[in-house]
């Protein structure tokens, strides 16, 4: 009975003990906190847009509970930051408590307020932190960019989006974009309604934002006069380094049935869900014959998460482009039109899910609103001329073609990688499968040739006397858009 009892009391001692010291708080002038960092920087955040949110990790290395008098951002609630402190959010929070050896997240953003400068600008804040008297600071700086803003502000149908002038576009607009500041395209499409020409000069950055496009309706026309030192660069709103290769951040540039004659000089168009569609409006109505014209000239289109060239009952010309990594197509046409491509390099080692379609695919057909296969007659031509289609499947070029229509395709001087038979006349001079490596590094979209690479001095003279980077072509040229 003794040592049950003696047993009992020490046992109440020690919960008493430790109970005590869990509660027990840190009340020396001399207890600090230890930080996951002691600055945080945001990359280029645009005026008006918020920020992605960065995190900070506050730890508390004593035994004892710890009582956080004040957090809180030096400009108040002036600051153009925003705290979440361990799930409470404001600017200013008062007897934050941590437990001994624990730890608490703070949430931080920004939205920066626009201001006359066109170049880059840094704004800065403290993040302060009071313990027992004890002072210690966080420093918070992010880069401002200014730009043109088009928001949408209307809608036809279910599709938001912002005229030209951002008004009703009653009238013919005729409007050049220079390089001064970016144009932000936000929460729905550009469109170039009726008339409307848009000229976008070298050098200029169009972000689109998520489920964001520029829409060149019947009637629109747009060119894009990129050049090889300054090209236009087409791509989403989030700048930070770690989002310059995600696929999907914006929605499309859409040319519609009707707009002839839109040309791309030296444009990179990266990041999509689509980088270019070519198609008519309504999509599930049976095409007719289409005046539709799409050149384009020395273009990198890459990492589209679904197509990079969606084309129906169009006409289109592409030199010396670079369509690369896309989830499904680099190039699919679905039925009509005519298709010449000179000098392509179209290359899909997507690796960020799983790819089962080929980087070409062409079909005289296509799949309505309702699930019903609308047939075309035929797709006049598609044409590969010193092309290179290559990837990491078996097949990356493959048809579809319904017994009421024909696909007239031909490949001349080109490197294709399929398993397929490639004996008939639409293959002529074609090297299948090389097993020397074509490029110079894949796994950072470099298409430049590798030294020893079958493309080189294998093309045909084709009237195309440079390549991509403005280099003189050969006689032979190199196949693919850039010269060895």
């Amino acid at each position: 009975m003794f040592r049950l009892s003696t047993i009992l009391f020490l046992g109440i001692v020690l919960f008493c003990t430790f109970s005590c010291r869990k509660d027990s708080i840190e009340t020396s002038s001399s207890t600090s906190l230890n930080f996951s960092t002691d600055s945080i920087l945001f990359d280029t955040v645009f005026t008006t847009l918020g920020s992605t949110t960065k995190r900070l990790k506050v730890y508390n290395r004593n035994n004892n509970k710890v009582v956080i008098s004040n957090i809180s951002l030096e400009n108040g609630n002036n600051s153009q930051f925003r705290i979440n402190v361990d799930g409470a959010s404001g600017n200013s929070h008062s007897n934050v408590e941590i437990e001994g050896n624990d730890s608490i997240f703070i949430f931080i953003e920004v939205t920066i307020d626009p201001n006359s400068l066109l170049s880059p600008f840094v704004i800065n804040e403290t993040l302060h932190f009071t313990t027992n008297g004890n002072k210690q600071n966080v420093q918070l700086a992010a880069w401002g960019q200014n730009a043109h803003y088009f928001v949408a502000n209307k809608s036809v149908g279910e599709i938001p989006l912002v005229y030209l002038d951002k008004d009703n576009s009653n009238t013919a607009l005729n409007v050049t974009w220079n390089n001064d500041k970016p144009y932000v395209i936000y929460g729905g499409y550009l469109t170039l309604d009726g008339d409307d020409q848009l000229t976008i000069e070298k050098g200029v950055r169009v972000h689109l934002h998520n489920n964001s496009g520029l829409w060149v309706y019947p009637g629109g026309n747009i060119q894009v006069n990129g050049t090889v030192d300054e090209p236009v660069t087409f791509q989403g709103t989030r700048l930070e380094y770690a989002w310059q290769d995600v696929p999907g951040q914006w929605d499309r540039i859409w040319i519609n049935d009707g707009s002839s004659d839109n040309v791309f000089n030296y444009a990179i168009i990266k990041n999509a869900f689509i980088g270019i569609q070519v198609e008519p409006l309504p999509i599930d109505t049976l095409p007719v014959s289409s005046s539709n014209r799409l050149r384009l000239n020395n273009c990198v289109i890459q990492n589209s998460s679904a197509v990079g060239i969606l084309a129906k009952n169009s006409i289109i010309t592409d030199t010396n482009s670079i369509i690369s990594n896309c989830g499904q197509f680099d190039i699919y046409i679905r039925g009509g039109g005519e298709y010449q491509f000179n000098h392509t390099t179209i290359a899909n080692y997507w690796d960020q899910s799983i790819r089962e379609t080929p980087a070409v695919f062409v079909q005289n057909h296509y799949t309505d609103a309702y699930g019903s296969t609308v047939p075309i007659a035929t797709i006049d031509s598609v044409n590969f001329y010193n092309c290179i289609v290559h990837g990491n499947l078996d097949v990356e070029f493959d048809t579809d073609i319904i017994s009421s229509g024909t696909v007239n395709y031909k490949f001349v001087n080109s490197i294709l990688k399929t398993t397929n038979s490639i004996s008939e006349s639409n293959f002529i001079n074609v090297i299948q499968n090389p097993s020397a490596e074509l490029f110079v590094d894949k796994s950072i979209q470099n298409y430049h040739l590798a030294t020893g690479s079958p493309a080189i001095n294998a093309g045909i003279v084709s009237g195309v006397l440079k390549d991509h980077d403005g280099v003189t072509r050969n006689n032979p040229p190199d196949i693919g858009a850039y010269e060895d």
